[in-house]
């Protein structure tokens, strides 16, 4: 009953003609071979795997589940043999040094591919999902010898990386970490220390894991300022396996083909990888990753969502509908698409499916002019963008995609609550997207009072300067649409909200803090009017004939008729959050 094709169509107006990637990669000497027709078959074949092979092993894997055996974990049937035809057809290598064994190809590109992943099976792309942060990580950070000897591993899909953080008592803290890392006397470390939530800690899809770890070593400083980054991998050269083992997995709510292991290293070998004691900086560059992949999760699921919901809202019929389209004849009972509540439903569900991937795309794009364009003002403003934009997409969009995962299964009444849809397994698996990685109420306090208060505006004044040009191209076209206006007023009430929790943070330390999760979904609405704006501008020349172009605008004017509101009850309820929170009683 379930299925997912990937939207191609979409993905091609997005490169072609909202960000005109094409043009962008002619100007970047590490991409200036790709053109249009190849990115386009690039991502046809990733479609295609998408759909034909990781799609029919999604409900499969989630009945089945992971099994744990003395310390060994069995992955869902099918899944090793997914792994192989995935590491066989080069997709490791996407967005890799081609120095390493990579194909070189824009990052913008890898995104659309993890959307088709984590749309089709969120559970097994869990596997390969921190690959790419795990090899930028090591590429940053580690020595010459470490880069030779692992990184062709991880690009080949010979080895698979894991993040080491979490602990029983280090959670979103990872200053409280225990893990202990030992100097020996050739210059590797012996580890000690439990971890646990650690994705893919243990499985059988690879020989060889390489974990990277936080740990401490000895007389190191308390808190985050006293943790170190370590490669521990599963298999050492030798052949020998580690010192360390998988002590259990986690029966979960969702993402249940995903193994969820506790971990625990006695005396485990392992590499010091960057400074000793700044371990953090150098996990982070494997986290911005993993965060913008996390945010493609949530768009993922709700364009799987949508594709359903619509496919079952075509074939249901339900009583006769108040209006039909013109030139559709009265029956007795028509299909449940018709009916303006299940509309409402799926035009939101496409709405934000769509405006999702193109500012999801947009942040990619803008990783890789932050590292080709060809000068240096341009690397700085891009860098700058994506990573105000990360922990907005990070919990923008996994709140979304879990929202509207509940809402396609409105769509399916009953049915919708029985495993035989498969649905249900979509609300599931997308609920921990707005946990891990950084959960999605520090991800808001990153945005507003890192990103946005502690830079003094400045990056924030940069996306308001990138919206107010879209606004305003879209007024100066013949013919304009309208939402230009509206995207120019939402932009000036986005500044004045910023500087009325600047200037009451003032007053009131705590503010920003309650506030922020306001903020952030107010900058994700902001995004979307962004998005559909641009859409709906370029829209407007394609082929009258294309259907494209009717869709586009269609969807736009939804947007800005029946979303966009919800940006003034945002407003409202910052302004709100200046009344102080009491603290709980102890006697409730």
């Amino acid at each position: 009953m379930w299925h997912y094709q990937a939207p191609l169509r979409d993905m091609h107006f997005i490169l072609e003609h909202w960000l005109q990637a094409p043009q962008a990669w002619s100007q970047m000497p590490a991409f200036e071979a790709l053109d249009l027709p190849l990115a386009l078959q690039v991502l046809g074949e990733a479609g295609r795997f998408s759909a034909d092979v990781l799609a029919p092993l999604n409900s499969s894997g989630d009945r089945q589940g992971c099994r744990f055996d003395n310390g060994r974990v069995s992955t869902p049937d099918g899944f090793v043999q997914a792994y192989r035809a995935f590491a066989e057809g080069g997709w490791p290598a996407l967005a890799c040094d081609e120095a390493f064994g990579g194909q070189g190809l824009p990052q913008l590109l890898d995104a659309a591919l993890q959307e088709m992943l984590y749309a089709s099976n969120h559970a097994w792309a869990m596997y390969t999902g921190i690959a790419h942060g795990a090899y930028l990580c090591l590429k940053t950070h580690a020595p010459q010898w470490i880069k030779e000897r692992y990184l062709p591993q991880i690009v080949s899909g010979e080895a698979l990386p894991t993040m080491c953080l979490t602990e029983p008592q280090a959670g979103s803290d990872v200053g409280l970490l225990r893990c202990r890392a030992e100097p020996q006397g050739d210059g590797s470390y012996r580890l000690s220390g439990s971890k646990l939530f650690i994705s893919g800690g243990e499985h059988d899809l690879t020989e060889n894991i390489l974990h990277l770890v936080l740990a401490r070593l000895p007389g190191a400083p308390t808190g985050s300022r006293g943790i170190s980054l370590f490669l521990v991998p599963r298999r050492l050269d030798d052949g020998q396996t580690n010192a360390l083992r998988c002590d259990g997995i986690e029966h979960k709510m969702g993402i249940k083909g995903s193994a969820t292991c506790s971990l625990v290293f006695d005396g485990a070998q392992g590499w010091l990888i960057g400074e000793a004691n700044h371990g953090l900086a150098a996990m982070f560059v494997m986290m911005n990753s993993a965060r913008l992949h996390v945010g493609l999760q949530g768009l993922g699921h709700a364009e799987a969502a949508w594709q359903n919901a619509y496919t079952y809202a075509l074939e249901r019929r339900q009583m006769r509908a108040p209006k039909r389209p013109v030139g559709v004849a009265a029956e007795a009972v028509d299909p449940i698409h018709y009916h303006p509540a299940m509309r409402r439903v799926l035009l939101e569900l496409q709405a934000c499916a769509e405006g999702m991937r193109a500012v999801g795309y947009w942040a990619a794009h803008l990783l890789d002019q932050a590292e080709h364009a060809p000068d240096m003002a341009t690397r700085q403003s891009a860098l700058q963008l994506a990573e105000l934009l990360t922990p907005v997409i990070k919990a923008f969009f996994t709140e979304q995609g879990f929202r509207l995962a509940s809402n396609a299964l409105q769509v399916f009444g009953g049915y919708g609550y029985v495993a035989e849809f498969a649905i249900e397994q979509t609300l599931r698996d997308s609920r921990i997207a707005m946990i891990y990685e950084g959960s999605n109420e520090i991800q808001a306090n990153d945005l507003l009072l890192r990103k946005v208060l502690g830079d003094e505006g400045r990056a924030l004044a940069q996306l308001l300067a990138v919206m107010r040009e879209e606004a305003g191209q879209d007024c100066e076209t013949a013919g304009c649409t309208g939402f230009g206006a509206e995207l120019a007023l939402l932009c000036d009430k986005l500044e004045g909200v910023h500087l009325e929790i600047r200037d009451q943070a003032v007053e009131d330390g705590e503010y920003p803090y309650r506030a922020a999760g306001g903020f952030l979904r107010l900058c994700g609405l902001a995004l979307l009017a962004f998005a559909w704006t641009r859409a709906a501008r370029v829209g407007r020349l394609l082929p009258d004939s294309d259907p494209l172009r009717v869709s586009k605008l269609q969807t736009a004017s939804f947007f800005f008729a029946y979303l966009l509101p919800e940006a003034d009850q945002r407003i409202a309820a910052i302004r709100a959050a200046k009344a102080p929170l009491p603290f709980l009683s102890e006697f409730l």
